[in-house]
């Protein structure tokens, strides 16, 4: 369907087209107000064909590992399950165990979309759930992340993994669907421990200040020993290809896992701590979901940067990242916090876009 397209050129792309909806977004938002009829119409007709759009868009991109990582090496490992060789599992059960079972009866390009479908709909039926006609605003927001596009192109697994999280929150009032999910989503990759223990912890201590502590207390803990963390808490029991990251066993980093303390991802990952302090404390936002959403994003972001010098450091950072766009829209679409808050939302959006499209296309 795409293969006119270079594989060179798929990517920015991708990041191209996001750059003009999320201007058609801004516009909206300081032309119109929040509820007028015709804009909501529009971006809910809009929002449908961007979800199906971009679910065939990612699915087809080109088998590359020059350009979409590790995409080459599962197709490779796809060919070889075709062939009836004998692939040794030991690790990541549901994923690889649904790879060979997809490996008998679709070719790999299907593979590719249909993991992708089940990347994107569980952020599809979050944002349709609990931002109801205004869910492609908060859709744009996950579609737009930072590293969205690249768990849905490279780090397969991790994607898959943090979306059935996603999943999981959505049966939030149905507590065992909702761990259902989890433990699915822990046997597609087993680092989605740090989130499901972060819901845990915040679950049990409920006061969002001690989150803002342990997140504080992270950047300087870090600073002091950070060259020294991941070795150590690979020895907490995570299994080999979780602590192989920490301790860089594989040698590299991958494509935004630089080793070093970096101070834009500390920026970055801040402006989501920020913002959810404003609506707990400034804004009086006292809704329990938003709180423990909150809690489980300090505590997993605290996490990451205890082992941010480490390489592939990057995976852990994606743990929280995921749930940015909850932080910074949940409360903006259910409560009223400002005057023109539809005009705010659209700046806020833009801003948040544009590190986005900053970090993978103009730097």
């Amino acid at each position: 369907m795409f293969d006119w397209i270079p594989a060179s050129s798929y990517t920015a792309i991708h990041y191209h087209l996001l750059l003009i909806i999320a201007l058609l977004i801004t516009f909206h938002a300081l032309i119109f107000e929040i509820d007028d009829e015709q804009s909501i119409t529009f971006f809910y007709t809009l929002g449908y064909l961007v979800v199906i759009v971009l679910i065939f868009y990612m699915g087809l991109r080109p088998i590359s590992g020059a350009y979409f990582g590790d995409t080459e090496t599962y197709d490779k490992v796809y060919q070889l399950m075709q062939a009836g060789a004998t692939v040794k599992i030991e690790k990541d059960y549901a994923f690889n165990y649904f790879m060979k079972f997809c490996s008998r009866i679709i070719d790999v390009h299907t593979f590719f979309v249909v993991l992708d479908i089940l990347y994107i709909l569980p952020c599809f039926l979050f944002s349709r759930k609990y931002f109801g006609r205004y869910w492609f605003f908060a859709m744009f927001m996950f579609l737009c992340s930072f590293s969205f596009w690249s768990y849905g192109t490279n780090g397969l697994r991790n994607g898959l993994a943090t979306s059935f999280f996603i999943m999981g929150l959505y049966f939030y009032d149905k507590k065992y669907w909702m761990y259902f999910w989890f433990v699915l989503g822990y046997f597609m990759h087993a680092s989605l421990v740090i989130p499901v223990a972060a819901f845990i912890i915040s679950g049990l201590y409920k006061n969002p200040k001690i989150y803002i502590y342990i997140w504080l207390l992270s950047i300087p803990i870090s600073l002091v020993g950070g060259s020294s963390l991941g070795g150590i808490i690979s020895l907490l029991g995570f299994e080999d290809r979780t602590s192989g990251y920490l301790t860089n066993k594989a040698g590299v980093a991958d494509e935004v896992g630089y080793i070093g303390f970096r101070w834009d991802f500390i920026v970055y990952s801040a402006s989501a701590v920020f913002m959810g302090a404003y609506f707990i404390f400034k804004k009086k936002i006292t809704d329990p979901f938003y709180i423990h959403v909150f809690g489980i994003y300090c505590i997993a972001n605290a996490f990451w940067i205890l082992v941010i010098t480490a390489a592939f450091s990057n995976r852990f950072a994606y743990l929280s990242w995921f749930l940015m766009p909850v932080i910074f829209a949940y409360p903006m679409f259910r409560y009223k916090i400002w005057k023109e808050q539809y005009k705010i939302f659209g700046g806020i959006l833009f801003i948040y876009f544009m590190f986005t499209y900053f970090m993978n296309v103009l730097k």
